[in-house]
This record gives structure tokens, sequence and C-alpha cells, in this order.
């Protein structure tokens, strides 16, 4: 290998710029070492025009430079939207690779031409030479096997599989699968048959005749030829799947009434709701005033027409109570109708009692809550029991013992010396008659006829005796009454004349008192079960009256604007009573909030009059019932239902509040 020495040029004029040259080593002023490296080039050291002339200390210092792989020209800047906040973040995360090089690349199978390499030429082949074809051959020669031995060789390593086919290291274990075992089984397909026929009104009535015949046919012939006695015992009985049957069950009908009641409950889910949570919140704003919550509504199809006369809520069952449909209207008399409702079930009654003439009045017993006390429009009386399996009383008035007007209400009472139940009756004829349940009989005594004229015991002893000319003309018409709590000889008289009678078992010829207001006809009286010398009247001159049974005159009256049909005190406070009226409200008063306006004034119904009230004696629910033979619960806001901490404390409470409302000083 040649060196070229190149000779010595100006540094002005190889680079064409100022330049300042400085010899490094001098050859000549060392002395001449043949060993040194005299023939190379002097090193030069090239600087840029105006570079800084540093001083040895600036050159030595150090600065210190940190090396990352951050790129500069990443932007900084870039915001993403957050879904979970919502809004715009900046995003703390920046990619800062950059790629210099990139090539793509390819793989290809080895057993494909274009990856198999062409062969190399052999270090021999250049020196044979294909030999021409007058070349003599010698014999000895076995080159021709030999080649065609190895040509098989070749093809043969060739041809077998290639378990790697891009160089790559594969480590696998091998696991053995358990065999998969399907199991079936074949079964007949149930029969089929498509039934295809138009039905209408006549196709229905014509298989029902048909099925009824062919009932009527087997009836008969059974009655014509009765089995053997020995035929008896391998005869089943035939079963009907009619509703008497159903009911006959009595695992099936309560089976059939628990579905029945789950049903409606869930119809009426929002109503029960209400029923078990609802408060009225606006009490607590204006707690001088409350409100009624409507709930469910009875009615009963077949009995739209006729009036609601009377309700009565069991003593034991606090979400059953019975109702009797009648008319007040001497034009439209007819057929009359018991029902027996639950809270449970609004849909249809319990039970039904369909009787010859109106429903006039109806009483539950206080201690047998299955004796029910009727009475009728054309004067009889009636006792039903809900535990027999019959759609008749079992007792009934006779004719010589029944009355001659309606039986506007009934009422139970104490067992007699006997034992035996009694109730009590009042009807337009004047009578107030004892009915005594006997054995077989239903035995009847007049404790009172009341008569216009008849006299009365007063403090002073003197009587008024009756004139001799007071006979049918002289009667007073009794529409109804109620027994003291305390004492249950003494009992309390309204009339239509609008007289106020007070009686008692032992008189039956004259009255403890007269009470003189009204000036209609008087619908109902109420004594006080806390305070048994109070009571309430209510009349169609649109009043209600407050009375002492010791003092002749009222000692308040309201007058509420439309005839009142009923009025009751509620059985948990002694100031709070509710009256309905026929222009369909509801007026409820609370005398120790009020003792001059109602705290509750509500429209029920439009165009509808207003018959009955009755409070539940466990829950804080009414019902009230119209002419048009619906009855409709409603629940009483927290405000109409306050009472006092103990029961001792109620007579005290309305005794004080009459006092001051006589101008009376309150008692402690």
């Amino acid at each position: 290998m040649k060196a070229v020495r190149r000779s010595k040029a100006s540094p002005e004029a190889t680079l064409g710029r100022t330049a300042s040259t400085i010899s490094l080593k001098s050859n000549a002023q060392d002395g001449g070492d043949p060993t040194s490296d005299d023939w190379l080039p002097p090193k030069v050291l090239l600087k840029p025009p105006g570079q800084l002339e540093l001083t040895e200390e600036e050159l030595n210092e150090e600065f210190t430079r940190i090396l990352n792989a951050n790129n500069p020209r990443a932007p900084q800047n870039i915001a993403r939207f957050n879904h979970k906040e919502k809004i715009f973040k900046a995003s703390p995360n920046v990619d800062h690779l950059v790629v210099h090089f990139e090539f793509d690349g390819y793989l290809t199978y080895k057993k494909v031409e274009e990856a198999v390499a062409p062969p190399e030429p052999a270090a021999d082949d250049a020196d044979q030479q294909p030999a021409p074809a007058d070349a003599p051959v010698t014999s000895g020669t076995t080159t021709a096997p030999v080649a065609e031995n190895e040509v098989n060789e070749e093809d043969k390593q060739q041809k077998g599989p290639l378990r790697n086919q891009f160089n790559f290291s594969e480590r696998a274990a091998q696991t053995i699968n358990n065999p998969s075992r399907d199991r079936s089984t074949n079964t007949e397909p149930p029969p089929q048959r498509t039934f295809s026929g138009t039905v209408n009104q006549w196709t229905i009535y014509d298989a029902y005749m048909e099925d009824m015949q062919q009932k009527e046919r087997a009836k008969a012939k059974g009655a014509a030829k009765g089995p053997k006695d020995d035929e008896k015992q391998h005869i089943l009985p035939t079963e009907s799947h009619g509703e008497e049957v159903y009911y006959k069950n009595p695992e099936l009908r309560k089976a059939l009434t628990i579905i029945e009641r789950m049903a409606n409950q869930n119809t009426f889910d929002d109503i029960a709701q209400d029923y078990k949570y609802w408060e009225d919140a606006s009490d607590e704003l204006t707690p001088k005033t409350g409100t009624l919550l409507p709930l469910w509504r009875f009615i009963y199809e077949k009995e739209r027409k006729k009036q609601v006369t009377s309700l009565c809520w069991s003593s034991r069952f606090s979400d059953f109570f019975t109702v009797g449909y009648g008319s007040y209207d001497f034009s439209k008399q007819g057929p009359g109708m018991i029902a027996g409702f639950t809270l449970k079930n609004p849909s249809y009654p319990e039970f039904l009692y369909t009787t010859d003439a109106g429903v006039m009045c109806l009483d539950i017993h206080p201690q047998h809550p299955s004796m029910l006390a009727v009475g009728f429009y054309d004067g009889s009386v009636a006792v039903y029991s809900l535990q027999e399996k019959t759609d008749g009383p079992i007792f009934k008035s006779s004719i010589q013992g029944k009355h001659a007007d309606p039986v506007w209400q009934v009422c139970w009472q104490k067992d007699d010396l006997d034992g035996n139940a009694n109730f009590f009756s009042i009807s337009s004829d004047g009578r107030v008659t004892q009915w005594t349940l006997l054995k077989t009989e239903l035995n009847n005594t007049d404790v009172i006829r009341l008569r216009l004229g008849m006299s009365s015991i007063h403090a002073n002893g003197v009587e008024r005796p009756m004139d001799e000319d007071d006979g049918i003309a002289g009667t007073a018409g009794g529409s109804c009454f109620d027994f003291q709590n305390k004492l249950d000889h003494v009992f309390v008289v309204g009339t239509e004349e609008g007289k106020i009678f007070k009686c008692s078992k032992e008189y039956n010829n004259q009255y403890l008192m007269t009470f003189e207001g009204h000036q209609m006809a008087i619908y109902n009286v109420r004594y006080n079960k806390f305070l048994n010398n109070i009571f309430l009247s209510a009349s169609a001159d649109w009043t209600v009256k407050l009375w002492d049974h010791d003092e002749p005159k009222p000692i308040m009256s309201y007058d509420l604007g439309a005839s009142v049909g009923d009025v009751a005190w509620a059985p948990y406070s002694s100031t709070v009573f509710a009256a309905v009226t026929a222009d369909g409200k509801v007026f409820v008063f609370d005398l120790n909030e009020n003792k001059y306006e109602p705290i509750c004034e509500q429209q029920i119904v439009r165009k509808t009059k207003l018959t009955h009230i009755v409070f539940n004696p466990f829950e804080p629910v009414i019902l009230v019932g119209d002419d048009k033979g619906t009855v409709i619960s409603l629940k009483l806001s927290p405000n109409l239902r306050k009472k006092s901490r103990t029961g001792d404390d109620e007579p005290t409470k309305l005794k004080n509040i009459l006092l001051i409302a006589q101008g009376k000083s309150p008692t402690d």
C-alpha cells in the first residue's frame, strides 16, 4: 500500500479565509529524530472568525448538562375530555418517542421457492467443463448411479415436514382431554288436535241448555232407578263442576278467598299504602284544621238503585262491617239486602242476604259478632247468624208481634237474668219493644208506647196527666233511640215530631224528661261514651244539638246548612264527633279545638245525599253511605284524631268545655 504525501499549502489558500497557523511539533527544533513522524502534515487549529479568546481558567470551567429522553418539541398543552368529571383536562402524559428510522420487513416460509437461496457454485465446477460429445467414456466409471442416489436423498430431505416455519423456539405441554359424551332420549310427541268453530251468544246459550238438560235427565234417571245396597259400595259419586261444589268445600273456598284478597290488594295497592302510611303534612302548618282522605268505595252493582239505610262495624274485627240496603221513599219499596264487606276485598261483599222487605236498620252483637239484628220496612225484625250456612234468619218476628210501621232502629242490650240475648227496636207506631231470643221463638215485650201528651216526671214531682182524647192522633212516631252506657235502663228517644224523650225501662206510662229544641224529625241521638249524661241529636231542621239529659234545653247548637242525616261520636276522644248532610258534606267537630265551628268541612259526593256515618272502633277510618248504594271509606288526618294521654282525662276535658259554654267556671 502506497502512501501519498501531500504538500504543505498555506491555510489561507486551502480554506479561503483567515486562519492562524501554529505548528504543534517541529522536527527541526527537536534535532530531527529519524523515528519521529516528520513525514505527517502539521496539525493546524482552525478557529472561526470572531471567536472569543478565553483564558485558561475560563476554559477549565465546568458546565453541567443533564441529558434526558424528553422530546423538546413534544406538545405540553394537550387537553382531553374527562368523561367522569364531564370537563376538558390537561393530559399529564406526553409521548416523547421519536422514530428516526423505520424499516418494514417480511417473513417467508422456507419451503417457498422465493425463500430458497440459489445454490452456490462449487469450487471444482470451474475446472470441470462439459465433455464433448465425441469424448470417450471409460468403462470403469459409476458416476451416473451415484448421482441418482444423491438426488433421491435430497428429495427425501426436502419433502419432510418443517415443524419450525419461522425459526423460533417453541415450548409446549400437551395434556389429555376428556372425551365428551352426548346423551339423548327420544320420546313420543303428545297428541295434537286442531279445533276451530264460530261462537256466538246463541251457540253458548244452546250449549248451556243442552248441558242442563243432560244433568236433569241423569238426575231423573238416577232417582227412578236407585242402585241396590250391594252396588252402592262400588259406585263412586259423580263430580259436578258447578259453583255450589266449590263453595261447599271449606278448604277450597278459603284458598279462593285468599287469592281474591291478594289480587284486590295488588289492584288497590296505592289505596292500601295510603290506608297504612298516609299522614297529612299540612296539619303541622294548620293545627286547628284537618282533612279526610277518600279510600275504598264499596258498591254492590245489583243494589245501586237502593239507598244505604244502615252501617255497622264489627266489634271484634277491625276490617269487617255490614251494610243494609233499602229505601226511605214510600213509592220505591221492594226487596232489600244485607251485605258484609271487608277492607281486604272492596270489590265484592263477603256474604249477602236477600230480604223480602227493605232493610231499615241493623246492629251487630257486641259480644257475639256473628249475631246480626235487622229491622225491616214492613215492621218485622229478624236475627241472622253469620255462622249458620242458611240463606234466611234464624229468628223472625211473628205477624202478631211485629210493628205496624217501619222499624227505624234496633240495638242489642245485655243478656237478661236467664242469660238470653235480647235487643230493642223502635218504630213509627210509637212502640219501643224488647225482643228476647229463646230456643225456638222470638218473644217480644213493649217497653213503652210513645204519646205526645204523656206526663213527665220533674224534680218538683208535678205531673201532667194524659188527656182522654189522646188516641191515635196523640201517638208520637219514634225514629231513633240510644241507651246510656252506665245506666242501661235509661234511654232517650227521638221522634218524627222533633221532640226528645228521656225514658226508663221501669216506667212504661210516663217520661223522665222531655227535651224541646228541634222543629222537624230527629234522625239520630247518640250518648257520649266518656261522659254518660251528654248526648247529641241530628235533625232534618239542619241542626245538630248537644244536650245534657238533666237539662231541658240544649247546651250547644250547630247549623250545618242542610238536613243532617246522621251524627256519631268518635270512640277515641270525648270532644270529637262527625255528621253528614243531604248536600254530600261531612263535618268533623273537635270541641277542644273550636267550640263553635267544625275543624273539617269536606265535600264527599256531588248530587247525592249522605245518609249515615260510623267510626271504626280500632282504626282512624270512618264510613259514609249515600242514597245511591255506595259506601265510601275516609281516613282521618292527625288533627282529627287527637286524644288525651290517658283515658281518664277525657270526661274531665269535655266537662270543662261544657261548663265554659254555660258560663260556669271549670273544675280541676
